[in-house]
């Protein structure tokens, strides 16, 4: 089986006219808009090396832990988190929220589910990263935080 051996940590925002535009707006703002998005859960691979660009051609199958909201009630806030727990020698653990809720409370949300997931495996993390964005919806908003995994 293939394991990615990179990873990035992205955050957009995106407004629309639709709900569907509005999504691939935040992803285009994420910079993961131009790929074919494959969501998959909570594994870092082991030795994965964090890049902060992603070097993908356009069209390409990206692995993504992703937690997105999309609303279009206008005023209303909306949020997305991810949290990356890094092991020193073997694999991490990816924790990815999106709510009606700051940033701050979103990425507070990831780093306790990370804590919590290293936890229950009775492992100790070496570094936990995490990126997160928030949006006041003026039509229709999305906003996207996402841990792509690549080569």
């Amino acid at each position: 089986m293939h394991v990615p051996g990179k990873y990035t940590l992205v955050a957009g925002v995106g407004e629309g006219e639709k709900k569907l535009t509005a999504f691939d707006a935040a992803l285009l703002d994420a910079g993961i808009g131009n790929y074919n998005l494959i969501k998959v859960s909570s594994i870092l691979p082991p030795g994965a090396t964090r890049m902060n660009k992603l070097d993908v051609p356009p069209g390409a199958l990206l692995p993504a832990a992703f937690g997105t909201i999309v609303s279009d009630k206008k005023g209303e806030r909306i949020a997305a988190a991810v949290g990356v727990g890094v092991s020193k020698d073997s694999f991490g653990m990816i924790m990815e929220y999106a709510s009606l809720c700051s940033r701050e409370e979103a990425v507070a949300k990831v780093r306790q589910m990370v804590e919590e997931a290293f936890a229950n495996r009775g492992m100790e993390i070496h570094e936990l990263l995490t990126m997160g964005t928030e949006h006041v919806v003026e039509n229709v908003g999305a906003v996207i935080a996402a841990v792509a995994l690549w080569d």
